[in-house]
């Protein structure tokens, strides 16, 4: 017998499916965290006072007070949520036709918004307009603005969508400016033209992320702003740029690599126009602007070096004080619904106590903030699959249609 051969001990394969086991479990552990599924579905945390307005909008918006259920394999993360959100927008978008309306500025810049015509009569049978301000870099021409539209228009609303300066890339700019972080003239633009060739309309002001910011902003700035607006929404935004800075440089919640990707498609913008900020006489930037664009790896380092000189603030600390709604949101009188999620990896946790004190000191402000959703996410479905219309969708046309309610049976509402 040959004495070079070995026996395998019976323990061996009972040793090797154990840690076969192993990695499995921890593979699927890993699954689970990562994509949050012991999470459970809950309603908004929803934080206002009590009076009757309130009372009835909270009534009126079942939706407000009910749980929101994303897609159950991957929507309780909000960094797919995100992800989802911005590469693909939404499902099955539609195109809703308007008319590309342009507006010379006094600077010599030209301002672009879409004007769309509602598809049917209001349930009020009033004339009304949502003039929509979307987020950064963003126009009318992004699936999840289309789809808004889409829905609104079905709802009997008009609407006005701003397209932001130098987000489109078939049309050049016309000065050596392009859209801010706080920047609310464009925007201005758009509504005073809404109010002048529709003199009947009311107007429902709505924000998305940096479009919050611009639409709270301009409101806040003078009171003759809210003439004839009805209320605001705004979703996802950040409040205050000087805090939200020191969180974009932080590597929880990947919030390093956001704030890198974001930085990297905003020089992509300002690039695709180099001819037009750098190359006018007019402009205010140096050839070492560009240098320093080149090697920018963050937004703070674009704003530093570039944004911040198209309205000549000294320093970056200026630009984000003055540009941030914070110091204007208060002066709003009209009601206001302000909406964030708990997992948006690009809103640090700590500057929604921001909203929360609002809601809790004045009485026209509701501040939803949902445990779900990602960066204006919001995805609904079954398993899988998101549905074409999101949660945030329907939400800000319910509390729209509750206002218009609202408005037009005050003595009866109240």
């Amino acid at each position: 017998m040959n004495a070079d051969v070995h026996t395998i001990s019976p323990e061996m394969p009972a040793m090797f499916d154990g840690m076969k086991l192993a990695a499995v479990a921890t593979v699927l552990y890993v699954i689970v965290r990562i994509l949050n599924l012991k999470c459970p579905t809950v309603a908004p945390d929803i934080t206002c006072q009590d009076t009757p307005l309130n009372c009835y909008l909270l009534k009126s918006c079942p939706i407000l007070t009910k749980e929101y259920i994303p897609p159950l394999l991957w929507g309780k993360s909000g960094h797919l949520q995100t992800a989802l959100y911005g590469k693909m927008g939404r499902v099955k978008s539609p195109k809703p036709r308007g008319l590309r309306k342009f507006l010379p500025m006094s600077d010599g810049a030209t301002a672009t918004f879409d004007l769309f015509e509602p598809q049917g009569v209001h349930s009020t049978e009033d004339d009304i307009t949502m003039v929509i301000c979307p987020g950064i870099g963003n126009h009318s021409e992004k699936h999840y603005i289309r789809t808004f539209v889409d829905y609104s228009q079905k709802q009997g609303y008009r609407c006005a969508v701003l397209n932001h300066l130098g987000a489109l890339p078939n049309i050049e700019l016309t000065s050596p400016r392009m859209f801010t972080y706080g920047c609310t003239w464009e925007f201005s633009a758009m509504v005073g033209y809404i109010k002048h060739t529709f003199p009947q309309t009311q107007l429902i002001v709505v924000g998305f992320s940096l479009g919050g910011n611009i639409a709270c902003k301009y409101l806040g700035e003078n009171p003759a702003n809210q003439e004839r607006v009805l209320c605001c929404v705004s979703v996802c935004q950040g409040y205050s740029a000087l805090r939200a800075q020191e969180t974009f440089l932080q590597w929880d919640q990947c919030r390093r690599l956001y704030n890198f990707l974001m930085a990297d498609n905003m020089k992509k913008i300002i690039l695709s126009h180099r001819a037009s900020l750098f190359g006018m006489s007019s402009s205010k930037m140096e050839p070492a602007d560009l240098s320093r664009l080149f090697m920018a790896t963050s937004l703070m380092q674009i704003d530093d070096n570039i944004m911040r000189k198209f309205h000549g603030h000294s320093s970056i600390k200026e630009y984000y004080e003055k540009e941030s709604c914070v110091h204007y949101i208060h002066n709003i009188s009209v009601p206001l619904l302000l909406m964030n999620t708990s997992d948006d990896p690009l809103v640090h946790q700590s500057l929604l106590t921001i909203p929360r004190t609002l809601a809790e000191k004045k009485q026209n402000v509701i501040f939803a903030l949902t445990l779900h959703g990602g960066h204006l996410g919001f995805f609904e479905g079954a398993v899988l699959f998101p549905q074409p219309l999101s949660w945030m969708d329907k939400v800000i046309v319910s509390y729209a249609n509750a206002i218009c309610q609202w408005e037009k049976h005050r003595p009866q509402c109240q």
